[in-house]
């Protein structure tokens, strides 16, 4: 491939990404979304979690079968009970990371 090729697929790439991004944020810039559509888009930053989280505290990596006893599901769920109570990001950090260190020693 010469140099105006790449320039070319860098160019067409940087558009492809831009794009997408930037037809929403200049369509919305002067009107207001619709209640259920800010309702809904609420909800995208959970369901993302989830997505992320579900495989690595439920399922064995190797065969992708349903484990109900991993290290990593038994941690999860004081440390969100601990979450829940004290709404505090660090110490459910610190929590998690001092039951999964107990938990490693133990198991």
């Amino acid at each position: 491939m010469s140099f105006a090729d790449y320039l070319f697929l860098f160019g067409t790439m940087g558009l492809v990404t831009y794009l997408p991004r930037a037809f929403p944020l200049l369509y919305f810039a002067h009107r207001r979304m619709p209640q259920w559509l800010i309702d809904w888009l609420a909800l995208i930053p959970v369901a993302i979690l989830s997505a992320l989280l579900a495989p690595s505290l439920f399922t064995d990596t190797g065969a992708r079968s349903l484990v109900l006893g991993k290290l990593e599901l038994l941690v999860a769920i004081p440390t969100l009970l601990f979450s829940l109570k004290t709404r505090s990001l660090g110490g459910t950090v610190l929590m998690g990371m001092l039951l999964y260190w107990l938990g490693g020693m133990v198991m």
